[in-house]
């Protein structure tokens, strides 16, 4: 990419307004970013006593099974996989079971902290599962995997697999109807390919599925995502970009923003539409 350079020999080019948010939003921004470098050691560690209490004792949701009906359309509940490494999930289901004769779409859900911090309920992940359940029409599973750098690659990456190897032998129970160098080995980069997902000589399945893949214009990872967009493109994988200009990282997580209503409803479409295909296929 060029780069414009003023008579003097710096960069004369000005990095792009902050998106326009509400300013509730902003300062709850500041408060998130304030407890995340509060808890995050130089060295990379992180301070895990410091972190318990503004993170798991501040911001930690229960899992919530059965929602009076005039207040919540989505029941939540936690289940373990394997106790020995802390491997559990939780679950988000319409709060009115469907008939068991209408299975509903499962999105598994893992998420985001570099890593190296937070939780299924963690309350911003567990508020996006809840409105991907009841906007979105899909049965949500959020993984809790081993965090960084306690536990480095492939710890996360093998509890992920473990817990959709687990859905796929058992069902859900219960259901009737850049913090990235933490998680890396020692020493490891971006280059190494647990990171580096947009390589070209990644081997991907004949039956890879279609993505959807969305990015935000204020996203410091949207370089990566469009890389990633380009690799499934040039070996002829279905992906469909959701680009929203003025979105930050992670927006969809915040209700107040009119992108994160929309980023759903485009969630509902594509799933909704891939349903069919595979449905007449």
């Amino acid at each position: 990419m060029g780069k414009d350079v003023a008579a003097g020999g710096e960069s004369n080019r000005r990095p792009p307004p902050p998106p326009p948010m509400p300013l509730g939003l902003r300062l709850q921004l500041i408060g998130l970013s304030a407890a995340i470098d509060a808890v995050e050691r130089r060295d990379g560690t992180v301070n895990r006593a410091l972190y318990s209490v503004l993170v798991e004792h501040l911001m930690s949701v229960r899992a919530d099974p059965s929602p009076d009906a005039a207040t919540g359309a989505v029941r939540s509940f936690d289940f373990t996989i394997d106790a020995a490494r802390g491997l559990w999930a939780r679950v988000f289901a319409p709060a009115a079971a469907a008939p068991a004769a209408t299975p509903m779409p499962v999105m598994v859900y893992y998420h985001g902290g570099g890593f190296a911090l937070f939780s299924p309920a963690v309350a911003p992940f567990d508020g996006v599962c809840r409105r991907l359940c009841g906007d979105v029409g899909v049965v949500v599973v959020s993984v809790n995997y081993r965090l960084a750098p306690e536990h480095r690659y492939p710890a996360a990456y093998d509890d992920g697999v473990d817990a959709l190897r687990f859905l796929d032998g058992n069902g859900i129970p219960g259901l009737d109807g850049d913090d990235v160098p933490a998680f890396l080995p020692v020493g490891a980069d971006r280059d190494h390919p647990a990171a580096h997902v947009t390589d070209e000589n990644a081997e991907l399945a004949e039956a890879f599925p279609p993505a959807m893949v969305v990015i935000g214009g204020f996203d410091p990872l949207k370089d990566w995502q469009w890389r990633y967009v380009d690799v499934l493109r040039r070996k002829g994988k279905a992906v469909e970009v959701a680009e929203f200009p003025d979105a930050f990282h992670g927006f969809y997580g915040f209700p107040e923003l009119a992108d994160a209503g929309k980023v759903l409803q485009d969630m509902k479409v594509f799933v909704q539409s891939n349903r069919a295909a595979r449905a007449t296929a």
